[in-house]
């Protein structure tokens, strides 16, 4: 599932990210909060109107703010989705 769909307070860990989605600078952005496949993520918070805004991410220890365009480009599994594989 996209990081933008895991639901809030959920642990996951990032399964792939589509780097051609995200600008040079971006994806170089999101390696230095260290955003990498293998990395623990928790959605904390949907900001926005309606929760379309910009989303609050754990990513390890560090809380995030991403861009709900960047977020889509994450691509999650859950324990859960894990066991079941």
């Amino acid at each position: 599932m996209r990081l933008t769909d895991l639901p809030l307070r959920q642990p996951a860990y990032v399964d792939l990210i589509d780097w051609d989605q995200l600008s040079p600078s971006e994806g170089q952005r999101l390696r230095e909060f260290g955003l990498c496949e293998g990395a623990s993520v928790e959605a904390l918070h949907h900001g926005g109107l309606f929760g379309n805004g910009p989303i609050a991410c754990k990513v390890g220890r560090m809380t995030i703010a991403m861009r709900r365009a960047h977020a889509a480009a994450v691509t999650v599994r859950t324990d859960a989705e894990a066991s079941a594989a």
